[in-house]
């Protein structure tokens, strides 16, 4: 089964690409894999000028495997998933996501590197990963672009979670819709806007106001990779936590 749908509209001029990866559209390495060689893939049609970023079902995305977050299989996962949003950037073409439903951790990292995110109402965002013991590299790298200091703190340490008019408030998403129809129908309405411009003209422009989201993927998130495998890994708690989430049971911490 595939984890991804891609499909072209307005004379090939929009894509859409569709996580399709069954219940809460984990993104395992398959899922990753798939959205890499889209973007990287979309990234050399010239006549392309947007991407929609959408998912199937009630739920955007759960987030990340966390399976894969085990000691063994983190060490490969993670630069891949890191690796994604590079493959992103450097399509330097604008994406426009709907997000319904649960939108947590890998999943809201992933919402993130669209440059407009219209939600529904019922839409659930946040990166709980401290409650695993662990913490979100993306999120912590590229969330102080889209969000004062303060809200970061309160979604990276906290693991808080927020709803979509909280998300609204504070500038983590841009619009708001009562139902899925409404929220695709204003993401298209956006995505339009970039149809009559010229293809090059929107690649150079995106790369030039992305300009602080790439440092941010490569030095700063460099450096919170080498944070979390070399150092977090090696404690108890964030062998516990990710543990305890799979076992379904309360974690041990012993704070080291």
């Amino acid at each position: 089964m595939s984890a991804l749908s891609i499909e072209r509209l307005e004379g090939g001029r929009l894509a859409e690409l569709r996580l399709t990866a069954g219940k809460g559209n984990v993104l395992d390495r398959e899922a990753i894999g798939e959205l890499s060689r889209a973007f990287a893939e979309l990234g050399e049609d010239a006549e392309l000028r947007a991407i929609l970023l959408t998912a199937e079902g009630s739920n955007f995305s759960f987030g990340a495997s966390v399976p894969e977050h085990v000691p063994g299989e983190v060490e490969s996962m993670l630069p891949a998933f890191h690796q994604l949003f590079r493959d992103i950037a450097k399509s330097a073409l604008p994406v426009i996501a709907v997000v319904q439903g649960r939108c947590l951790g890998g999943g809201l990292e992933l919402a993130l590197a669209a440059h407009r995110i219209e939600v529904t109402a019922d839409a659930k965002l946040g990166v709980p990963e401290v409650t695993l013991g662990v913490f979100p590299p993306v999120a912590a790298a590229v969330l102080p672009l889209r969000v004062p200091q303060p809200v970061v703190d309160r979604l990276v340490t906290l693991g808080e979670i927020v709803s979509a008019e909280e998300a609204l408030r504070v500038g983590l998403v841009d619009g708001l819709s009562d139902t899925l129809e409404q929220a695709r129908a204003q993401a298209l309405s956006w995505a339009h806007r970039y149809l009559e411009l010229s293809a090059v003209a929107v690649r150079f422009a995106t790369r030039a106001a992305r300009a602080g989201w790439d440092e941010a993927l490569h030095t700063r998130l460099d450096s919170l990779e080498h944070l979390y495998l070399d150092q977090l890994m090696k404690t108890h708690d964030a062998k516990e936590g990710i543990a305890a989430f799979l076992e379904r049971r309360v974690p041990n911490w012993k704070n080291a």
